[in-house]
């Protein structure tokens, strides 16, 4: 038997796609021993047919979505194949677009039909069978098996996750008690599932979800360049066709869109308003959604990642009451256990699949951990690793009083490129400073269509932890762009963080920069650059206005890196490519107008 398909590993190069795809070549399907899918009621073993995990017993099952508008869903079943059928067994669910059994993007030229392969490496690495958990995989609407139109993490697909739950709850062979796992897209019904409050989930593992839908498409009523591309990347996933030896069920579910083809004519316009404050996106605003909520919640964000990114993560975490676990740290859009082609870990710390499984044994089976693992382990901008009881944690919080200054809402030279397709799974793997975007730097306060603020040198090492917020008074409508500037003492300058937002009248507008933990070493200065967006990472449209802008207030949150509490982890390899792709040398560095600087250390 040959192995062949897509790599389930990211490259020394960093490609950010990460699909566990292993396809099975060999005889064809009609030639292979054994029940071809997992309707058959005994189930299908790995020896019967080699694209279930060993250890396991694959089955099918459907069941309605809990809404009332009729929507079939589509379930993959993996029991583990020691236990009788209808020994009762905790539940690791997974509920997402990724699980067709032809493929999690696109077909991938399996030979057989089977379960995806999308979470093999958790299932095996952590030896989920062998240790008497079942792992479920549910289609959302309109994918894989399941019927009914797509709708982004809105009230529908909202409904998949509550029926789902229920669903792994109350089989004969569960406990009753359900974790969730998930990468990417399903790491946000991870945290649907949080905001449910349901009784029977106990435990969520979510790594680099999106917090708040709306940021994956718009800033601030900015549109980024995937606002087209990302509905009809998953308007193509919907569309995967069924395998050839799939039940008739299943193809006739997986066809839904051929005979609905407003699903996907919705698809492409429904996301696509700009007010974060219509009922649309408020429905699929997580972090304000998660209030009051307490489900043991496990994250992962890398604060530099170029796809899901860190928006919007403090406010759920801040809602947030349960029980937290966290790593995070200077990574792009990987699992915890995904390595490069050197066997470098991607987020750099050791041992992913025991700790999460010491936090599933903990909630869904009531065993106390052996080890006990800090509550946010986190690694900083150099690289170093620290174990916190919460995250942020801050000695100072104050707000940075900025120059005024003027700008050009010119857009710069930014020539826009088409990203194609683009999902939660696929999307650029760094997002490096334009050759533009550095001479602009280059000119510092000269340049026309930006102006700058300089803080006077840090006297000690300290790190700007939490969410940055900016708040100013602009003369014109416009856009605006925040950029915030590790400076060197000799000019280098690599840029960390960054935000828009659309003026829509003069007056003033206040809104977040993205979540950071960044360290300033001695005598280095924070610069903030305020101007037009020069980047092609969004879809801005040009006033052409020359815009004032007057007393702007940068509020920061400061940490104390002299009380860190070390923990294990390696510096995770892509921190050295963000730096390289995002530095630049700037000049006519001005006075510095406002303070760097450490308070007192607060709790923590």
């Amino acid at each position: 038997m040959n192995l062949r398909g897509k790599a389930s590993t990211v490259t020394a190069a960093g490609a950010l796609v990460v699909i566990t795809a292993l396809a099975v070549s060999g005889p064809p399907a009609t030639a292979l021993a054994g029940p071809a899918t997992g309707t058959a009621g005994t189930g299908v073993t790995h020896e019967e047919n080699p694209r279930v995990p060993e250890g396991a017993v694959w089955t099918e099952a459907y069941f309605p979505s809990s809404d009332g508008s009729g929507v079939e869903l589509h379930a993959d079943v993996l029991r583990p194949a020691h236990l009788p059928p209808r020994a009762r067994t905790p539940v690791i669910l997974s509920v997402g677009p990724y699980f067709a059994h032809a493929g999690q993007t696109e077909a991938e030229g399996w030979e057989r039909v089977g379960p995806s392969a999308r979470f093999q490496d958790f299932i095996d690495g952590s030896r989920l069978m062998a240790r008497g958990y079942t792992f479920v995989m549910v289609d959302l609407r309109g994918f894989g098996g399941s019927t009914g139109c797509l709708d982004w993490v809105g009230p529908g697909e909202q409904a998949d996750v509550r029926a789902a739950v229920h669903w792994a709850a109350t089989r004969p062979w569960s406990t009753g008690k359900v974790g969730m796992y998930g990468k990417s897209y399903d790491a946000v019904t991870g945290l649907v599932g949080n905001n449910l409050k349901l009784k029977s989930l106990k435990a969520v593992v979510a790594q680099e979800p999106v917090w708040d839908m709306y940021n994956y498409l718009f800033s601030n009523k900015v549109p980024r360049p995937n606002v087209t591309g990302t509905p009809n990347a998953y308007n193509s996933i919907a569309t995967i066709p069924a395998m050839a030896d799939d039940s008739d069920r299943y193809k006739s579910n997986a066809a839904y869109e051929q005979s609905h083809p407003e699903c996907l004519s919705d698809n492409l316009t429904n996301n696509n308003e700009p007010d974060p404050n219509s009922a649309y996106w408020k429905a699929r605003d997580l972090a304000a959604r998660a209030a009051g909520t307490s489900t043991p919640l496990f994250v992962t964000q890398g604060f530099i990642e170029p796809n899901t990114k860190p928006e919007d993560m403090e406010e759920y975490l801040d809602n947030h009451r349960g029980t937290e676990r966290g790593w995070l740290g200077q990574w792009e859009h990987v699992r915890g256990n995904d390595t490069d082609a050197d066997g470098r870990l991607l987020m750099g710390r050791a041992g992913w699949f025991d700790e999460v499984m010491r936090f599933y044994d903990t909630y869904l089976r009531g065993i106390d951990p052996s080890v006990s693992d800090p509550a946010y382990a986190i690694e900083d901008s150099l690289g170093g690793w620290r174990a916190q009881k919460t995250w942020p944690v801050a000695a100072t919080s104050y707000g940075a009083r900025l120059s005024d200054g003027r700008y050009v809402d010119d857009g710069g030279a930014t020539t826009l490129a088409d990203p194609g397709r683009w999902d939660m799974e696929r999307a650029p793997r760094v997002e490096p400073l334009s050759r533009t975007e550095k001479d602009t730097a280059k000119l510092g306060t000269a340049a026309a269509n930006s102006f700058w603020s300089w803080s006077t040198p840090a006297s000690r090492t300290l790190r700007l932890t939490g969410t940055p917020r900016i708040a100013l008074n602009a003369s014109a409508a416009g856009n605006v762009m925040v950029r915030l500037w590790d400076v060197a003492p000799d000019g280098t300058g690599t840029m960390f963080n960054e935000n828009v937002a659309l003026l829509e009248r003069k007056g003033r507008i206040a809104f977040d920069l993205k979540s950071t933990d960044w360290t300033f070493r001695r005598g280095h200065r924070l610069g903030v650059q305020i101007g037009t967006i020069d980047t092609g990472r969004w879809r801005d449209t040009p006033s052409g206005n020359t815009i004032k802008v007057t007393n702007a207030r940068l509020a920061l949150d400061v940490q104390d890196p002299a009380f860190d509490v070390p923990t294990q982890g390696d510096r995770s390899p892509y921190l050295d490519r963000y730096i390289a792709a995002n530095t630049a040398t700037l000049t006519d560095i001005g006075r510095g107008t406002f303070p760097l600087r450490i308070g007192r250390r607060a709790a923590g």
